[in-house]
């Protein structure tokens, strides 16, 4: 009995190993994975950036002058 609760054990691995419907779902979280541990190890050059373009989009409206 044991021997039959194996391959069947066995038989379900493989037939999990081999389904593919949830393969699309896995790119998308490692995309996401790879995505948010860019943005992490970038995070002070991403700051600094978007510090820099707010504060040149500040003073430019606070510069602007109605023509």
């Amino acid at each position: 009995m044991k021997y039959l609760k194996k391959m069947s054990n066995k038989l379900q691995l493989q037939k999990f190993w081999k389904e593919e419907s949830a393969q699309g779902m896995t790119e998308y979280i490692l995309l996401i994975v790879v995505v948010v541990a860019l943005a992490y190890l970038f995070k002070d050059k991403i700051k600094a950036a978007v510090g820099a373009k707010t504060e040149q989009v500040g003073n430019d409206i606070t510069n602007f002058s109605a023509q």
